[in-house]
């Protein structure tokens, strides 16, 4: 049998590649390979993922049943239809959330950022696809333990019920957003949510944010055309709402204009709208 010329090794690798399971790096529960994670206490979501509730007993519940792992930018983290053995809280990155129809065509329908919540107790499987976006470190339970956990401790319940309850809240605004505001409006809105979850309620007025979404991404996610993202973005930069640094990193001067142009009236930050904690 001749051996196939250099595109159809090409093709062979391609299939290999799609073929072969998301590989991710398992790290140990003492946070090796995370210096800057290490114990619950010293977590960078500790005050904001499932978590915050917690007392110091019940961290240490949590510590016997967490593991920590790694996904590299566009890496599988969950197929739907995959058994959830854990549930978890992302610790770092940014992935998206998707969902594929039967002929192929595809919609991302969240976004999964710091102390958001991957997996839903009492749910063998996943209903969604989630994807790393950027490098993206997840904060592991085992999913039985975490249901038991549940149901021993009322902190982590409440503070899961807090977190769905937002999400719901966001999912309506998003409605809002994909129903009636302009294209314009739509990419001021998308910045506005990335800047607010990039900084501590509080800061200054302007900032700045590293922006990880391609804007084909943003075209998905907003449902309006590449062409179309790309245009507003250069209008929003010409009209001075922002400040483009190479690719990724954009400024804010001001957060209030920045709303303004969103079509949101009051820029102060609500848990519900800023802090959507995805629960599936």
């Amino acid at each position: 049998m001749p051996l196939p010329g250099r595109d159809g090794w090409v093709s062979v690798i391609a299939m290999v590649q799609k073929l072969t399971p998301p590989i991710s790096t398992d790290v140990n529960r003492a946070g090796a390979g995370h210096p800057e994670i290490g114990r619950c206490s010293d977590c960078p979501i500790r005050h904001s993922a499932v978590c915050s509730r917690c007392e110091p007993d019940e961290l240490l519940q949590l510590e016997d049943i967490k593991y920590y792992r790694s996904f590299a930018p566009g890496q599988p983290i969950v197929w739907r239809g995959d058994r959830m053995e854990h549930v978890a809280s992302v610790v770092s990155g940014v992935a998206s959330i998707s969902q594929s129809m039967e002929d192929g065509r595809t919609q991302m329908v969240g976004l999964l950022m710091g102390s958001d919540f991957i997996g839903r107790p009492g749910r063998e499987f996943a209903p969604y696809d989630v994807t790393a976006i950027s490098a993206v470190t997840l904060c592991c339970f085992r999913r039985r333990p975490f249901e038991h956990l549940i149901a021993t401790t009322p902190n982590v319940a409440q503070r899961l019920l807090e977190m769905a309850l937002d999400e719901l809240d966001a999912a309506r605004e998003w409605m809002l957003l994909l129903g009636r505001k302009t294209a314009r409006e739509k990419i001021a809105s998308l910045l506005a949510l990335m800047a607010r979850r990039a900084h501590l309620p509080g800061m200054s007025r302007a900032t700045s944010f590293e922006l990880l979404l391609t804007r084909e991404m943003m075209g998905n996610y907003l449902g309006v055309t590449l062409e179309t993202v790309s245009r507003q973005i250069s209008a929003l930069k010409a009209d001075g709402i922002i400040v483009l640094d190479g690719n990724r990193a954009i400024a804010v001067p001001d957060m209030a204009r920045l709303h303004r142009e969103a079509g949101e009236d009051d820029p102060r930050p609500e848990p519900a709208r800023d802090n959507a904690r995805r629960l599936f």
